[in-house]
């Protein structure tokens, strides 16, 4: 559980706002101030007495900014896995900065952080109106991904030299790490850069971000795979639909899918540990099922039931994830060989559709968070905000400092409103 003090929750400026703000010719622009702040817990009763107060600063455009736009240069990174609404962040950056802000020069960075190590050989690209058109439309990312950290002093020395004066850095929990160790090191030289986070992540599993762009688009395919391996299942003698989906850590998507689409019979999760063996084993319980009902759909996200191997873990990726064992494969070996046993022949069908839900176009949905988290970025990053990302939470975009977001990775609570329809 993450400890807070209202110091966690503060947001690092580079220094007075003494610009005015070219929004100000804009009609119906609806300022805020450092002032206004959105309570991180609005709810009251007996389970919550005693609880002390928190609140976050409220994100959205400054009446005064820190950087003259005239003389400002911004770039755009997106690193990671892909997530629907990547492209739409870009697009939306661009046009926020360039067409409201009239700053002259937007970069684009390739390929992630490797973009910004010029021993890659990745030049950064000019990023103009024709650039931009129609990449709202695509699913990936135009600028191209990758996974890893580089070295924040070589970074820098790039951000010095191609006089980038914001640095807009798209993905999870790694890059948003990544993000904080170039702010640092800024910081350490005594340079005016600011690093402004806008969290990715397809598994929604990053702290005070209570939905990530690309979260409800991966829902609506996860769900139409769940409606697929459902009728494969009902339409064949003891039929099996086994479904993996993405969550490494966090069972959200699973649910999520498992409840829009209201059909499936087992959801595992990280979240809530099973087995597989024994009479309330999940092997003997999918027993029960198809020998009642003759059919079954059972929904896995990722990271469930990696204590059921006996191997150890894979090492780590280049994002510094655990490398994770397949649970997938793992259930569908163990279900083919527990019903052999048994004596009943099924017809099991396994579907992992993790990489498709994940590289598709953003529905409108997603489009609009995408859009609403890179406007606030870049009003926060022209305010001289720095070492913070934008994060949600009660409808509402507001300012998280980058090191407290990635103090822990959120997890589905199993109390809340969410399992319990699950269930």
């Amino acid at each position: 559980m993450l400890t807070l003090s209202p110091r966690d929750l503060e947001i690092a400026s580079l220094g007075p706002c003494t610009v005015r703000s070219p929004l100000h010719r804009l009609h119906g622009v609806g300022f805020v101030d450092d002032e206004h702040r959105i309570r991180l817990e609005q709810r009251t009763g007996p389970r919550y007495e005693g609880l002390p107060e928190f609140t976050l600063e409220e994100a959205g455009p400054r009446e005064s900014i820190f950087f003259d736009p005239a003389r400002t240069c911004a770039a755009v990174v997106t690193c990671g896995g892909l997530s629907p609404g990547l492209n739409n962040v870009i697009r939306s950056v661009y046009s926020e900065l360039a067409y409201n802000y009239e700053v002259p020069r937007i970069l684009g960075v390739r390929d992630g952080y490797m973009g910004l190590n010029p021993e890659q050989g990745r030049p950064l690209v000019e990023m103009t109106p024709g650039f931009v058109d129609h990449i709202h439309d695509l699913g990936g990312t135009v600028l191209g991904s990758s996974r890893g950290p580089q070295d924040p002093a070589v970074v820098v020395d790039t951000l010095v030299r191609e006089s980038i004066d914001i640095l807009f850095c798209v993905g999870g929990d790694g890059t948003q790490r990544g993000a904080l160790g170039i702010a640092q090191e800024a910081r350490r030289r005594g340079l005016r850069k600011a690093i402004v986070g806008i969290p990715k992540t397809i598994d929604n599993d990053i702290e005070f971000v209570s939905t990530s762009f690309g979260y409800y688009t991966a829902l609506e395919k996860a769900q139409e795979v769940l409606r697929g391996a459902h009728v494969e299942a009902r339409c064949a003698p003891n039929g099996i639909g086994l479904v993996k989906l993405m969550g490494r850590e966090s069972g959200y998507i699973a649910a999520g899918a498992a409840l829009a689409s209201q059909d499936a019979n087992f959801v595992l999760i990280p979240e809530v540990p099973f087995k597989l063996e024994g009479e309330n084993g999940l092997l003997a319980a999918l027993e029960r099922r198809l020998r009642a009902k003759d059919h079954a759909l059972v929904v896995v996200a990722e990271g469930a039931g990696q204590n059921l191997f006996d191997a150890e873990p894979q090492g780590r990726d280049a994002s510094g994830n655990v490398r994770l064992r397949d649970i997938g494969l793992l259930l569908r070996e163990k279900i083919l060989a527990y019903f052999r046993t048994r004596g009943l022949d099924v017809n099991l069908k396994y579907l992992d559709p993790s990489y498709f839900i994940r590289s598709v176009p953003a529905n409108p949905s997603d489009r609009i968070l995408s859009d609403q988290m890179a406007r606030m970025a870049v009003h926060a990053g022209m305010a001289g905000k720095t070492d913070m990302l934008v994060g949600s939470i009660h409808n509402e975009l507001v300012h998280v400092p980058i090191a407290t977001a990635v103090a822990q990775r959120k997890s589905l609570d199993t109390s809340s409103d969410l399992w319990t329809a699950v269930m």
